[in-house]
């Protein structure tokens, strides 16, 4: 079972959820759990770097020592499921070791042995376990980001041995064999089977899907947001066949990110609005019908990640509509976590029942009592400027025509 925490005196200041006293406590327990230069553990996941692409670092994330539930140490969606709690999320990944070393996304010759490893941890169904020798011991840190799950200790690799066999899903070793595959049809492939984005993720970031002539590491970050656009692709290609819904609003949230989701009857589009609850600032992007040219502007990955569960929702339902999203982040969220937190916050908002509307002036106001109540917000300004708004309210809708 995961590590249990103990207290700790030195961090009693009476906010059991101060980020910062969270991270200060993580640290004395690693440095407790991380002081040696070899590890017999598990390799959980790949970690790619970005920083100096092509040579970037690359490396795995891997606890001090094995256990029978590591894999919960990457897991998003059973998090969610299970409603972890910030802290609780913050403690799983802080004790998460990435050990590194130098390469370049296309490596070859004797080098080219350390990507074949990180293929083969991002490839198995479950944690495999390793022999980690490091250069010498961690540097103690909790490094956060908007992007990625937090993650520990950050040490130089010296070396790392797979002992024992990988255990590769007969779907990933079709794509893996397929070199002929583009890797978006790969993804589509590996969707349609029931495989979660996470484990996309991890596969799409160390090169083992897609063309022989362009497979390469792509760096973590970007392969997050290049899974959830493209599984989100071929959803829209599906659910554009389908007849328009009603008009329908989902509430929820997690971990301080709340999501209010409002569904227009007309074709598909999607607009995107994130605010700071208390603030009047907002960063908002747009998809039209045919979809966009470039990569949105504003709200970056996380655009991708709750258009993804968005047209979840609507291929369950076999209906198309115009989406508009409202994040509303409060100041329950302490920490950032990574561009996971909207994609499983906007689930579990779609996950509930819709309230249905007999018009659309029924559904703003019920927008704009949400907003004005949970939040004290005004959002009047926001929906003024909505392009999607400006849209659907159009005289000649092109759903009239099919």
């Amino acid at each position: 079972m995961l590590p249990k925490p103990s207290k700790h005196p030195l961090f009693n200041c009476g906010k059991l959820d101060c980020p910062v006293c969270m991270k200060a406590y993580s640290v004395i327990q690693l440095k407790k759990r991380f002081s040696k230069e070899h590890y017999s553990t598990q390799g959980v996941a790949p970690f790619i770097g970005r920083f100096g692409y092509p040579a970037v670092q690359a490396g795995v994330f891997a606890p001090p020592e094995s256990f029978d539930e590591s894999w919960k140490l990457d897991a998003p969606r059973q998090w969610a499921a299970d409603s972890l709690a910030l802290g609780k999320i913050v403690e799983y990944r802080s004790s998460l070791m990435n050990s590194r070393s130098a390469v370049h996304v296309r490596e070859t010759g004797a080098r080219a042995r350390s990507i074949m490893d990180l293929q083969e941890i991002s490839m198995a169904s479950k944690p495999v376990d390793v022999e980690i020798e490091l250069k010498k011991r961690p540097f103690f840190r909790i490094n956060t980001d908007s992007y990625i799950a937090p993650s520990g200790p950050v040490a130089q690799l010296k070396e790392m041995d797979i002992t024992s066999n990988p255990k590769i899903p007969v779907h990933i070793e079709k794509v893996y064999n397929d070199i002929d595959l583009k890797a978006a049809d790969a993804l589509g492939y590996l969707q349609k089977h029931g495989y979660d984005e996470t484990y996309l993720m991890r596969v799409f970031s160390t090169g083992v899907m897609g063309m022989k002539k362009d497979r390469k590491m792509v760096p973590t970050r970007w392969s997050i947001t290049a899974t959830d656009s493209t599984l989100g692709n071929h959803i829209v290609k599906q659910i554009k066949d389908c007849p328009v819904g009603g008009y329908q609003a989902y509430f929820g949230g997690y971990l301080g990110n709340y999501f209010l989701v409002l569904v227009f009857p007309d074709v598909w589009q999607y607009e995107l609005f994130e605010m700071l609850a208390g603030s009047s600032h907002y960063t908002t992007d747009f998809e039209p019908y045919d979809g966009r040219k470039s990569y949105v502007e504003e709200t970056a990955g996380g655009f991708y990640a709750s258009r993804l569960a968005v047209l979840e929702k609507l291929k369950d339902m076999k209906r198309q509509g115009s989406c508009l999203v409202l994040r509303f982040i409060t100041g329950d969220y302490l920490v950032p976590l990574g561009v996971w937190v909207v994609r499983e916050a906007v689930r579990k908002t779609m996950m509930g029942g819709p309230l249905t509307f007999s018009s659309k002036e029924l559904l703003m106001s019920y927008a704009k009592a949400v907003a004005k109540r949970k939040f004290n917000y005004d959002i009047e300004p926001i929906l003024g400027r909505s392009r999607l708004l400006a849209d659907v309210s159009n005289q000649a809708k092109l759903g009239r025509y099919l």
